[in-house]
């Protein structure tokens, strides 16, 4: 892939760093490595991209950060994105390679030298914001690159392949984060793979990613079988004829069709940003085993790992189907009309704790497919609709629906901890809820602490484990938890006062220890606590000092079902609005008519061809 580079800068250094352009349009092989390196890059930029979203428990307790805070960080994050797509559109006059190459450099110097010696929150919110501004150069850039090196026939295919690089980083950072975050131990490890990763992919694009001319970029190609027909018309282009077409981009650009469909493909993928984001928490503090056990974390990703599996098979898949009948209309109406009711029973589930893993994965599944039948035919309609106005403008169209779905990011991710209250206390207080409950040691009077019964404790999960289990002894902890601190602290003093008949004497030192209204009201209490306090003294003091955040967080995770519900059924609405800006897209609505189409244009092209270079397609 490295030859047929055009003569560029005559100094060999800054020609191989900076020039990258090639004359004739490649075909077969060739094509396809230059497309597989411009997922690669996706891939790679949104592994580095979202390998936060694989450590975020432990960023948030390294550095004592709130959920509101963070949140506030991938606001700003998507916000300085959206306005890097906007003069990301120069691409179309500077070629897209260099900041795809220069790109991958800047993150992959970013995470491992910026983020990993961050100490304070403020450090890290610069360095993840700095990194927003560069994903959304690269969003504009490497799209382009695929549409300019797959014709309009093997677009959808293409775009299907692209759009699986944010699923793929997803993905990515989910394996290598459960393989090696034990291992090295910090949340910084996981950012020095991922930025190293980035480094080595910057490496092989220097060498071996490759733009078009503009003569060629600039042109529209239906099939590969336009290549001779391009290629003639390349050689009649001039300069001036380049900076004709490249005159007053945002002009030429900004029409109701192409700001409407960006707009709505947005709203439909509101859905997918909460998936992206959100669903390891929405799982874990939602669902139960039968058994009455949360949902792990381990649980969580590997349904997770269902739904990104699907998306990534689906999106190859309905790609390849439409451009083999060559629409995109029908695909994105019954990708939108099978996700929305799939939404609404995966949202009734919101409220039915006990929902199956295997349920909730069968669900996952059947929404990825429903978001890819829409998704990957809507991206190759909208490079068609923008290629229709003017082929030599993709990146600035490409641009527009950057700027627009960065902003609906930002925007949703604002107005998401308003409407789901319940995620900031329950992730503020899940150290307390989740952790494990220290052990001590207890007078030999009480006896020694039992192991607690039912299922193996997961790490991680005592405490929630430990109230479904003794639901009697947390409810007296909480009603008593000035007295059992006092009970923690004097435990051989309070073993004398639960003997069978104590003595005057033992009842005096007692008071004079305790008190005499907590020795009433101890004795007053002794059944209860030899039954739910003696076998259970350490785990249960533990509870009660931490009860107001225990509390906290039970009254969040109450909420939290229906204010989720709340959110989908907003996603939901998204979906439908999304239904009438399809019909703002370019393509035919019947296959019949779309071959017709193609058909007639394979004849012009071979018309034109024999008139160009005298010899017949």
């Amino acid at each position: 892939m490295s030859d047929d580079v055009q003569s560029g800068p005559k100094n060999p250094v800054p020609r191989f760093l900076f020039h990258h352009e090639i004359s004739e349009y490649p075909t077969g092989g060739k094509r396809m490595g230059y497309l597989a390196l411009a997922v690669l890059a996706t891939v790679t930029l949104y592994y580095t991209y979202f390998t936060q979203t694989g450590v975020t428990p432990n960023i948030l307790a390294s550095f004592h950060m709130s959920f509101a805070y963070y949140v506030g960080i991938v606001v700003v994050s998507n916000a300085l994105g959206a306005f890097a797509s906007l003069p990301a559109s120069l691409t179309d006059r500077f070629g897209r390679t260099n900041v795809v190459i220069y790109g991958l450099l800047i993150v992959g110097l970013i995470v491992c030298f910026g983020v990993t010696s961050a100490h304070t929150q403020l450090m890290f919110a610069f360095w993840i914001s700095l990194m927003g501004l560069v994903e959304g150069a690269i969003l504009v850039a490497t799209p382009s690159l695929v549409r300019d090196f797959s014709p309009q026939m093997g677009r959808a295919s293409a775009m299907g392949f692209w759009t699986v690089g944010p699923v793929a980083g997803s993905l990515l950072t989910s394996i290598v984060a459960s393989r090696t975050l034990n291992h090295f131990g910090d949340w910084q490890s996981q950012f020095w793979i991922s930025g190293l990763f980035s480094l080595a992919v910057f490496v092989i694009s220097l060498f071996f990613m490759r733009d078009l001319s503009p003569q060629v970029r600039d042109q529209l190609m239906a099939s590969e079988r336009d290549k001779a027909l391009v290629q003639a018309r390349a050689q009649g282009i001039s300069e001036e004829k380049v900076v004709a077409d490249l005159a007053h981009p945002w002009k030429q650009i900004l029409k109701p069709d192409l700001i409407g469909s960006s707009l709505g493909i947005s709203l439909f993928l509101l859905f997918y940003f909460v998936a992206a984001s959100f669903f390891t928490i929405y799982y874990v503090v939602t669902f139960t085993h039968p058994n009455g056990l949360p949902f792990t974390t381990a649980d969580a990703n590997s349904l997770n790992q269902w739904f990104w599996g699907a998306d990534i098979v689906a999106l190859i898949v309905v790609g390849w189907a439409s451009d083999k009948i060559r629409v995109r209309k029908p695909f994105m109406l019954a990708g939108a009309l099978i996700t929305i009711p799939l939404v609404l029973i995966f949202s009734s589930f919101a409220t039915k704790a006990h929902t199956s893993f295997s349920m909730l994965a069968f669900l996952g599944v059947l929404m990825a497919f429903g978001i890819s039948i829409a998704y990957a035919p809507w991206m190759a309609g909208y490079t068609e609709t923008v290629e229709a106005k003017n082929p030599a403008l993709v990146a600035t169209g490409l641009a527009l629906w950057g700027w627009i779905l960065r902003l609906c990011v930002s925007i949703s991710f604002i107005f998401f901890p308003l409407v789901i209250s319940s995620v900031t206390p329950i992730v503020n207080n899940s150290g307390v809820a989740t952790a494990a409950i220290p052990q001590c040691d207890v007078a030999p009077k009480l006896g020694p602490l039992p192991a607690i019964p039912g299922p193996t404790v997961p790490a991680g999960q005592s405490a929630q484990i430990f109230q479904a289990l003794h639901p009697d002894s947390v409810k007296f902890a909480q009603a008593h938890a000035t007295l059992l601190k006092l009970v923690s602290a004097h435990y051989r003093v309070v073993a004398a006062a639960n003997v069978a008949a104590p003595s005057a004497s033992a009842i005096a030192a007692i008071e004079k220890t305790l008190g005499a209204d907590n020795v009433t009201k101890l004795l007053t209490l002794k059944t209860d606590f030899n039954t739910l306090v003696a076998p259970y003294a350490c785990q249960l003091n533990y509870l009660s000092i931490h009860q107001d955040a225990l509390l906290t967080a039970n009254d969040a995770l109450a909420k939290s079902p229906k204010q989720w519900q709340t959110w989908f059924y907003i996603d939901i609405a998204g979906m439908i609005l999304f239904i009438p800006f399809i019909f703002l897209t370019k393509g035919r609505w019947s296959p019949k008519k779309a071959k017709q189409d193609f058909d007639e244009r394979e004849a012009a092209v071979a018309k034109e061809l024999e008139q160009l270079t005298g010899q017949k397609s």
